[in-house]
């Protein structure tokens, strides 16, 4: 549709509608005569045409509400927030001029007039002191918008919200809500809490300014105690970390202050009610004996005799203050060779003590003791005693091989022997090897080359001796002091041989202990079972 239309005649221009400036605020237009043929008397001319704006658009706000903040305790002028209203119509006219103003304040505590808004940008600062988020959280302020530079009769307006929220700051240092707490802890115990500090802080819970921050600053020098805060009540819980003994220290004083995560506000002071005393009663609890020394060790020749007091194994009661008994006996005795006296700990041989049994491991004897006290409930230690068994000479020498087996006929072999003792050094080798004199066949038949102090050979000494078994004594002897000896016997198969110097099967037979005539009688007799055997 045509916004203008002329009349041909006189020339006047009309607007065929209503026109906006907003939505187009001029036109540009060329016109010309024409004479009653329609042919151009004269050159076409430019028409701009120009709306002429009017008061027709309120000012709207770009947000209905707004939220701002503000710590608390803030100086006059501080900056908060700012609001902006546009108006449509022309800016360089009164029209779209906007200017603000506040409309309300709730609440009006601690004055009606807290804030204050710039005119012209819409800047919102606080105008009056006294802030304070424990009294006042959030203000509401109802601000306004009108054009026509702010001319209540003849502008339009609008409004808007804007919240204002109070930041908490630290001004409000943490109190105890008592001057002294007590608490009660057995000795003994870790990780228990003995008292609970209670805290009042006005600023904003489970924020740095609220967290209260504990810390002992006398009364336990050695670190038994510490302060855990609780992270929901920020109550302060007293906590052992370092067992208390109540024979060293039956109570404790703690002096203890509280703070917060975050620095106090510039200007703020401790409260004398940020310090507290806490008294903490320890008690006394049974505990069990111990043996100052364990293990134990003690050193001894084996062989003592039954009945021989070793060492006192004595343990300690750590309750002084109590009249208790400490009674003792045998946890583990695994050769059954000690015994303990019940009252005194006093250890005594049961039986003579071997340091060759199954029971000794690195010359080292060991046995376990229980001290045990008569307290409510009755409490108990253990002590481990070990005795180091020095080597007496008590075991003679044992020969070795026990069997052996040797030709018939001299220089084809010999057996090799050695001794075993039981024994350690110098109880043991270098071995004397010797033939005994009795029976004389013995040093007849026989002879012993020592080869060193462990080793010696047996081979026979007369030219030919008949297959057979024989028992050879040989008396060893140790370098124990005293020297302890043994006869031991080899059994000795003496047997033919071949070139090999090995036992031919007829040898071992005839050495079994059958001579040369039995063993022809047993061949023939063979020979003819055999003959029978093959005629039928």
């Amino acid at each position: 549709m045509e916004v203008f239309s002329i009349d041909p005649v006189s020339g006047r221009m009309y607007v065929t509608r209503p026109m906006d400036r907003e939505e187009r605020a001029s036109y540009h237009l060329r016109a010309h005569a024409v004479d009653m043929n329609g042919n151009k008397v004269e050159n076409p001319i430019d028409l701009y045409i120009y709306v002429i704006d009017m008061n027709d658009n309120r000012p709207e706000f770009i947000n209905q509400v707004y939220n701002g903040s503000v710590d608390e305790g803030s100086k006059p002028g501080t900056y908060v927030m700012t609001v902006t209203a546009n108006d449509a119509d022309d800016s360089t006219t009164a029209n779209g001029m906007v200017r603000y103003r506040i409309v309300t304040q709730t609440p009006q505590s601690p004055s009606q007039n807290m804030f204050t808004i710039n005119s012209e940008t819409g800047d919102i600062v606080t105008v009056a002191a006294g802030l304070d988020r424990e009294k006042v959280q959030q203000y509401t302020v109802i601000v306004q918008a009108t054009d026509m530079e702010g001319n209540l009769n003849y502008g339009l307006s609008n409004t808007a919200t804007a919240i204002i929220t109070v930041t908490d700051v630290n001004d409000n240092p943490p109190e105890f809500t008592a001057s002294t707490y007590s608490g009660e802890v057995p000795e003994n115990r870790v990780e228990v809490v003995v008292a609970n500090l209670t805290v009042m802080d006005r600023d904003q819970p489970h924020s740095p300014n609220w967290n209260a921050v504990y810390r002992i600053i006398s009364g336990d020098p050695s670190g038994h105690f510490t302060i855990r805060t609780d992270p929901v009540t920020n109550e302060g819980m007293v906590t052992v970390v370092k067992a208390v003994d109540y024979e060293m220290n039956r109570a404790f004083m703690l002096t203890v202050m509280v703070s917060n995560q975050a620095p106090l506000a510039s200007g703020i002071q401790m409260s004398f009610q940020s310090t507290a005393g806490v008294t903490i009663s320890v008690t006394d609890i049974n505990e069990a004996p111990y043996f100052p020394t364990n293990h134990k060790l003690i050193r001894l020749e084996e062989g003592v005799p039954t009945g021989t007091a070793l060492t006192t194994f004595s343990a300690v009661d750590p309750d002084r203050f109590m009249q208790q008994a400490v009674r003792y006996s045998k946890l583990s005795d695994p050769a059954n060779w000690l015994n303990i006296n019940a009252t005194n700990g006093q250890i005594t041989t049961a039986a003579v003590l071997d340091r060759e049994s199954v029971y000794i491991k690195n010359n080292v004897y060991e046995a376990t003791f229980l001290a045990a006290d008569n307290g409510i409930p009755p409490a108990s230690g253990t002590g481990t005693l070990q005795i180091y068994l020095i080597d007496i000479n008590d075991n003679a020498p044992e020969l070795l091989p026990k069997e052996a087996q040797i030709c018939e006929k001299p220089n084809l072999n010999v057996i090799n022997i050695t001794a075993a003792d039981a024994d350690i050094d110098p109880n043991v080798g270098p071995f004397v090897f010797e033939l005994p004199s009795v029976p004389s066949a013995v040093r007849k038949n026989w002879t012993i080359t020592r080869l060193n102090g462990d080793y010696a050979q047996l081979s026979l000494r007369i030219m030919y001796l008949e297959a057979g078994m024989y028992d050879v004594p040989i008396v060893v002897t140790d370098s124990g002091n005293p020297p302890l000896y043994n006869t031991s016997i080899i059994k000795v198969k003496v047997c033919p041989c071949d070139e090999n110097g090995d036992c031919t099967t007829i040898g071992a037979v005839a050495a079994a202990g059958l001579g040369t005539g039995a063993i022809i009688a047993i061949l023939i007799c063979i020979i003819i079972l055999l003959s029978k055997c093959c005629t039928r």
